[in-house]
């Protein structure tokens, strides 16, 4: 199996995926303006608790993580759809690797993922006053909690047995870890032990990282991006095994 035969393969699932999400955008639409209309209404509130500068991080920081993760139903979506409308044994028959239908699934969910997270961000600096002295730094932390989310997708969409759960999944994972992790409110002004235990979310790391990349730390930023990558590395192996079958091939789900 050479590695032109595989690029090709890949590319072919590539381009069929970003057909299938463009042919239903809705769900892409609403993760795009849902966020905008979220920050609009809350940012008074941030603005009155925290003062303009800080109120307005906060309210974008915190739209950002809390929305993305919602969008955990792109990416998961993105393979149990294959799996409901009965398409799944056909990829089975196809000379098709796990990692090739792994990566075919998720550039077009990276690309709106990301997409999303530059529109927050782009709304915040335009239409919010938002400053990013360091858009390399901010760039970077995208990149690696987008990583994260493809995985955390990937590993949803291969574990769900339905729609139903999928939604519950990440409805309710997307509201608990945004939350545990600080995006909607300060962890100081949490409990303690929520402070204790926010570390476990991966969506305290990508707030951990999003206000240190627009304070320009990058040790914390390197730190942040260190384990929202081990987070998508994890998600990815324990979504792949669970495609492979002992032959290599993937299983039926």
């Amino acid at each position: 199996m050479s590695p032109r035969e595989s690029a090709i393969r890949t590319g072919a699932l590539v381009r069929h995926n970003l057909l299938l999400m463009l042919r239903e955008p809705g769900p892409l639409l609403s993760r795009m303006i849902l966020p905008l209309v979220f920050i609009a209404l809350l940012r008074p509130l941030y603005l009155a608790a925290q003062g303009r500068t800080a109120g307005t991080e906060q309210a974008v920081v915190g739209t950002l993580v809390t929305f993305s993760l919602l969008a955990l139903s792109i990416s998961g979506s993105a393979i149990l759809t294959e799996r409901l409308g009965r398409t799944w044994d056909r990829l089975r028959g196809a000379p098709v690797h796990p990692a090739e239908m792994l990566i075919g699934k998720a550039v077009p969910v990276f690309a709106a993922l990301l997409a999303q997270q530059l529109l927050i961000v782009g709304f915040g600096v335009c239409a919010l006053g938002l400053s990013v002295p360091h858009p390399l730094l901010l760039l970077g932390v995208l990149l690696s909690w987008t990583c994260a989310l493809l995985g955390l997708g990937a590993l949803l969409g291969v574990l769900a047995r339905s729609m139903g759960e999928l939604s519950a999944a990440y409805d309710i994972g997307g509201m608990l870890l945004s939350s545990l992790g600080g995006a909607l409110v300060p962890l100081a002004l949490l409990p303690h032990w929520v402070a204790d235990a926010a570390p476990l979310s991966p969506g305290y790391w990508a707030v951990h990282g999003l206000h240190a990349a627009l304070a320009g730390d990058t040790q914390t930023v390197a730190g942040a991006c260190g384990v929202l990558l081990g987070v998508a590395l994890v998600c990815d192996a324990l979504a792949s095994i669970r495609l492979r079958g002992r032959s290599g091939r993937l299983v039926s789900l």
